[in-house]
């Protein structure tokens, strides 16, 4: 039996390798509560401002014909980019465990959404978040402690996992949070705030599940993002009900389409960067 040529053999390492990647990514952190964080004074009116992190938007953000905010990365100014790290660090120079519940949902989610957009600018250009740090077995930036906050480090995980949805148990937080891929529910254009929070997510759910990235069907197919997938359990306890919880927030004949379906269920997912063209 012949040995394999060393070109083949490569071919054959870097199929594996792409396999492997794509099912690391798709490996969902469960939700873990970091206690440190879990305190809040109700009490308080203090508010955060965001008007930093709204400009920004304004300027780069656009909205693309087929429902999907992307990012100008390109076009960012050295300047600007300097502006949103002043952001960042502002929000870490902030005990979010002083202001009320409200106030530190739209704290993180900003947070969040800001400092993934900043990893993306430091790396750019990129093909894709999952090039960006991590390692063979944690492919993107996700685990890395990036932040420092009451003398805690934090990473991107941390907040969305250890922090957003063991505290809130929110579903919709999965629509708010933006991982810069085309897949991933939108970057909204207006910020997280204390008073809108409630309806942003509502919003951001209804944008998501009616856009076909988010829920497509084509005849007896149901096609759904993997988010659903690699987070059911936030949605439901199985898939019956996570296509009644999707319904929740489908127009109506999409909403009368997933309750019905009875068949078998797709998924999938687009990582390449959300990046305005």
């Amino acid at each position: 039996m012949l040995a394999p040529s060393n070109t083949l053999l490569r071919q054959l390492l870097v199929g594996v390798s792409l396999i492997f990647l794509a099912h690391t990514a798709s490996a969902a952190p469960r939700a873990e509560l970091i206690d440190f964080w879990l305190a809040s004074d109700e009490r308080s009116s203090r508010v955060i401002d965001h008007q930093a992190w709204q400009d920004f938007l304004d300027h780069y953000l656009v909205a693309d014909d087929s429902g999907v905010n992307l990012l100008k990365y390109r076009d960012v100014s050295d300047a600007d980019h300097q502006a949103l790290k002043s952001y960042l660090n502002t929000l870490q120079a902030i005990d979010p465990r002083q202001y009320n519940r409200a106030q530190q949902m739209a704290y993180w989610i900003n947070l969040y959404n800001a400092l993934t957009v900043d990893i993306v600018l430091d790396a750019y250009p990129v093909k894709s978040i999952l090039k960006i740090d991590g390692s063979f077995f944690s492919p993107g930036p996700w685990n890395k402690k990036t932040l420092k906050i009451s003398n805690q480090k934090l990473s991107l995980n941390d907040i969305e996992h250890g922090i957003l949805r063991p505290i809130w148990k929110d579903s919709r937080i999965h629509y708010a949070v933006n991982c810069a891929s085309y897949s991933c529910p939108n970057l909204r254009a207006t910020v997280y705030t204390a008073e809108n929070v409630d309806d942003q997510l509502t919003l951001a759910a209804k944008d998501y599940i009616n856009n076909p990235r988010g829920v497509a069907v084509d005849g007896k197919d149901l096609l759904l993002s993997k988010i659903f997938d690699w987070y059911q359990i936030d949605f439901g306890n199985n898939e019956r009900e996570l296509l009644n919880t999707l319904a929740n927030y489908a127009a109506p004949e999409l909403a009368e389409r997933l309750r019905k379906h009875d068949g078998d269920i797709d998924y999938d997912y687009d990582w390449s960067l959300n990046e305005a063209k």
